[in-house]
């Protein structure tokens, strides 16, 4: 017995492999018995420098990279670490404006009246977050790539109020609550929108994990770009002219990184813009964009500019509108909404409303993710049975859905998009009906 043990010892040989994926795993160490009894022998791969360097880059990537994120995770990282940068360094040449405006470094100026500006200016960047957070909080995760564009725009207006506080000093406090009132919607949208893409590059539920190594990768191009924010500060200081034209170049710089780095993304969560794409597509085709499709044809600036950037282009979605107030109505209105209650959508969870164009949704009040979705598509396709000069809206758009309504979400589900639900404004408006049974007379 003694001899087989000996015998399956000497043939065992023990690797050590290092690495956080299983498609990235290195050889460090191979251990096998010697020819000496009770003995054996490592044979160490690679270099301390390869360890130390591997070890390094995971403080600064997730765990199982690259196959733990999105395809999409390392472009976008890269636009928004150097519009970061850009931030940094511009950052530094308004504080400098701003604290010269304030009277760091004046005889005549006095510690209370600098403590009373800097808090009217914190003060009214706290309440303008919270009223942001009020009016558009419900918003932000159904439009993640525009709101995204437009918290830097703001964080580059509120830097350039502080640039241009000290040429104002009858105005200064003025300016400057601007500026601070215009980066606290940066920082609530900003926030808000970026916890969405984590949530979107999560491939093995490791958003935390994300966060964590985004904020390391933050944390770098801060202090890269306070260094040369510094250098270019004291370069050009009492240079006005220098000053500015390195101020409109970065931030020129910022909103194109910006604007790159949203459209890397591949976003497969369904909002109103994608919904309209992906159903006019299926509609003529048959079939289904991908994510990737998508991406480059969906908006990213405000509708307005791009309405007059693309006069051409079919926004089929402005004509709906989700959760409509039934006691908005008039009587006409109100009329035809209880006769299609009472004929067309009698078990749907959801009334349609067509009026000068308008498609609006009447959501029950038990509906739940999936009527939304279905309402929201039902009334996109009645808005383009309209767009045709499609009398019998209400009968074709049932007919459509009836024939086409779940082939459309499979081919959905099959091509990467997630289905479950609809990212749209909060419904505040909901409503009840049923079929009113008449008194009868007792004799």
């Amino acid at each position: 017995m003694e001899e087989q043990i000996d015998k399956l010892n000497s043939q065992t040989v023990l690797e050590e492999w290092s690495g956080t994926s299983s498609n990235k795993l290195s050889l460090t160490a191979v251990i096998s018995p010697s020819s000496s009894p009770s003995s054996f022998t490592v044979k160490t791969y690679g270099n301390r420098f390869n360890l130390f360097s591997r070890r390094f880059l995971e403080a600064f990537v997730p765990e199982g990279f690259p196959n733990s994120v999105t395809p999409d995770y390392i472009p976008f990282q890269t636009w928004d670490l150097l519009q970061g940068l850009s931030t940094y360094i511009r950052m530094m040449l308004s504080t400098q404006a701003l604290l010269s405006a304030i009277g760091v470094g004046e005889k005549s100026a006095t510690v209370i009246g600098a403590t009373f500006q800097w808090f009217l200016r914190d003060l009214t960047g706290m309440l303008g977050g919270v009223m942001f957070t009020f009016y558009q909080g419900s918003n932000l995760d159904s439009n993640a790539k525009m709101w995204r564009l437009v918290a830097d725009l703001m964080n580059d207006l509120g830097m350039l109020m502080d640039l241009v506080s000290p040429l104002f000093p009858s105005a200064f406090v003025f300016i400057v609550c601007l500026g601070s009132l215009s980066r606290s919607f940066t920082g609530v949208a900003s926030g808000a929108t970026r916890a969405a893409l984590t949530q979107h590059f999560a491939l093995q539920n490791n958003a935390a994990d994300i966060s964590a190594k985004e904020g390391s990768q933050e944390t770098v191009a801060t202090m890269i770009g306070m260094a040369f924010g510094m250098l270019l500060a004291h370069i050009t200081m009492e240079h006005p002219t220098i000053i500015w034209f390195s101020f409109l170049s970065l931030t020129v710089f910022h909103m194109y990184a910006n604007y790159k780095a949203v459209r890397c993304l591949n976003l497969t969560t369904l909002n109103c813009e994608r919904s309209s794409i992906l159903l006019l597509h299926f509609m003529e085709t048959g079939q289904v964009f991908s994510p990737k499709e998508v991406s480059v044809l969906e908006h990213v600036l405000p509708l307005w500019v791009s309405s007059w950037s693309s006069k051409s282009t079919k926004f089929l979605y402005t004509r709906v509108r989700l959760g409509v107030r039934v006691s908005s109505l008039n009587s006409p209105e109100m009329m035809e909404l209880l006769s299609s209650a009472g004929s067309q959508y009698e078990k749907a969870k959801y009334l349609l409303l067509e009026k000068k164009g308008i498609i609006s949704i009447v959501m029950h009040k038990d509906s739940a993710t999936a009527d939304v979705m279905q309402a929201y598509i039902h009334a996109l396709v009645m808005a383009n049975l309209l767009h045709h000069n499609r009398t019998s809206l209400h009968t074709d758009s049932q007919t459509w859905m009836d024939k086409h309504y779940q082939t459309f979400i499979s081919k959905l589900q099959s091509s990467g998009w997630k289905t479950g639900r609809l990212l749209s404004s909060s419904i505040t408006w909901r409503a009840n009906w049923s079929r009113a049974i008449p008194d009868k007379k007792i004799k």
